[in-house]
């Protein structure tokens, strides 16, 4: 467990504040996740927690941007210097990585329903941040498919097909992934591309 007097810096602090609230906020969700449940994850007070923070609200947009920009630059990373097919092929590949932590996939999940549950109770500042974080992401993506907008598509419905039937629990090989090809990536064939699978289905 940390410390509060410990030696880490307050960066370092609030990073371990953030990955705490990632796996609290994914399995919870923003209602049911508790200051002091995340307290307790990171091994500090509340009190403390709200030293590094000002509430709730705060921790989860900060996990957010986290986890948005994580994605953002992971995938760029991926599809540097190559052209747009070959960019979709290498970002469909690097797509996997950001979601084998189940913890992160459940809070990427959890982002999105948040967003309409803060709305709903007059939140809109928190839901436009969110939504302009997760459009920036996409803006990203498009670039680096050359503003295709066919093959941005397929990589954005792909990519969420496959958030749905990992949460779900569908393993590999199971027949709800027969319309996709994108496990083809992993065993780094390539040669089939997954916009093929996501066509038909």
């Amino acid at each position: 467990m940390a410390r509060e007097s410990g030696r880490m810096s307050a960066d370092e602090r609030r990073e371990s504040v953030i990955r705490a609230a990632v796996v609290e906020f994914g399995r919870s969700g923003y209602v049911g996740t508790s200051t002091a449940a995340i307290a307790k994850r990171v091994g500090v007070s509340q009190p403390y927690l709200f030293r590094l923070f000002p509430d709730k609200r705060a921790i989860f947009l900060a996990a957010a941007r986290r986890s948005i920009e994580r994605m953002r630059r992971h995938l760029e990373g991926a599809a540097e210097g190559l052209g747009p097919q070959e960019a979709h092929d290498a970002m469909c590949k690097a797509y996997f990585p950001l979601i084998s932590d189940r913890d992160d996939l459940l809070f990427q999940m959890q982002m999105f329903v948040t967003v309409s549950i803060r709305e709903a109770d007059g939140d809109v500042e928190f839901a436009e941040e969110i939504r302009a974080q997760w459009a920036g992401l996409l803006d990203a993506i498009r670039g680096r498919l050359g503003d295709d907008p066919v093959l941005t598509r397929d990589f954005a419905s792909i990519g969420m097909l496959i958030n749905v039937t990992l949460t779900m629990g569908f393993p590999e090989g199971h027949r709800v992934w027969d319309e996709l090809t994108v496990f083809d990536y992993l065993a780094g064939s390539g040669s089939q591309g997954a916009g093929e699978g996501a066509g038909a289905a």
